[in-house]
């Protein structure tokens, strides 16, 4: 921790309420970390909730003992919160209770002797190869014959990019133009941590970003003093498309290509474009560089869907699998 920040923090410490000292750590968690808006307003809201509950038992968020902190994660467990959640929330506490020890707020950090819940395996939502075929291929007829081309061009190249690079839905919107007025077969990609990655682009990703730019501009404000910087602008305050309205024209695009939309997402493309790129034989290591992931670990997720998808195309297609099924019954 910078000696600056210390120093303000350590200045504050024993007088500064639980509020204060919340702000204090997302504060350092921004500066000296580098978090993102999102992982900080996600902290912002597991602290705030955790103050809130211990808070009704008169005990405070920077005081509270082992003994509370677990009551309060006990708590959240019986109202049926997910185990991934719950587990989020004790990380979220664990890094305010190491921040408070480490500025001599506290002697000690109560989530030491908590351990996480248990978390099954849960296997991200994949697309099959013949749907994704089946959303780009509408889109690219939208592209073609709709009544509002610089919309429909916009939803292909989207779904393009998210498909052919692997990009997080933040990533995508938040994309600078500069990124992509090139003709490189790659872009580079800021994601987590402020990290640079280099992401590919197929061919007909680059030919859907081609097409896009031609009518980019429509999406600028004619009001507007200056070019946008970002790939996909907006009228909105944070200047480019959001996630949200992403998430929308995806769901809306899956309706009318006959694909369940609530099998649609941004990550769901991103999930689609790992797994089949394990199942066509990729390396995890290549699979985990173009994917951003800081660990291996969070890779092998999709060794076990490409597994799980082939076992069960074995079970339903080959002959003795079937032969099997039907003596069994």
């Amino acid at each position: 921790m910078s000696k600056s920040f210390r120093v303000r923090a350590a200045g504050k410490s024993h007088k500064a309420s639980a509020s204060a000292l919340v702000e204090n750590f997302l504060e350092m968690m921004s500066a000296e970390r580098g978090a993102s808006a999102n992982t900080l307003a996600a902290y912002r809201r597991d602290l705030v909730d955790a103050e809130g509950a211990l808070m009704a038992r008169k005990v405070s968020l920077r005081d509270a003992d082992a003994a509370e902190v677990k009551r309060y994660l006990s708590s959240i467990s019986q109202a049926g919160l997910a185990a991934t959640s719950q587990a989020r929330k004790l990380s979220s506490l664990r890094q305010f209770y190491a921040f408070l020890y480490n500025e001599n707020i506290r002697g000690d950090d109560p989530t030491n002797s908590i351990d996480a819940p248990k978390r099954g395996r849960v296997l991200p939502k994949v697309l099959s190869a013949k749907d994704v075929s089946k959303l780009i291929g509408v889109a690219r007829e939208q592209a073609d014959h709709s009544k509002s081309p610089e919309e429909s061009a916009r939803l292909l190249c989207m779904v393009e990019m998210l498909y052919a690079a692997g990009l997080r839905v933040s990533e995508l919107v938040e994309l600078p133009i500069a990124s992509v007025r090139g003709k490189q077969s790659f872009l580079y990609v800021r994601g987590k941590g402020d990290k640079e990655r280099i992401a590919p682009l197929n061919p007909s990703a680059r030919s859907a970003i081609d097409a896009y730019l031609k009518v980019r501009n429509m999406f600028i404000p004619d009001d507007a003093n200056s070019e946008s910087r970002y790939l996909f602008p907006s009228r909105g305050a944070s200047g480019h498309l959001t996630r949200r309205r992403c998430h929308q024209m995806l769901k809306e695009l899956a309706a009318k290509a006959g694909v369940d939309p609530e099998k649609l997402s941004p990550h769901v493309l991103r999930h689609a474009f790992a797994t089949h790129l394990v199942e066509g034989g990729a390396d995890l290591r290549s699979v985990q560089m173009m994917l951003g992931h800081a660990d291996i670990g969070t890779t092998q997720i999709y060794t076990h869907v490409a597994g799980d998808r082939l076992r069960a195309t074995v079970q339903s297609a080959h002959p003795l699998a079937r032969r099997a099924d039907k003596s069994r019954g």
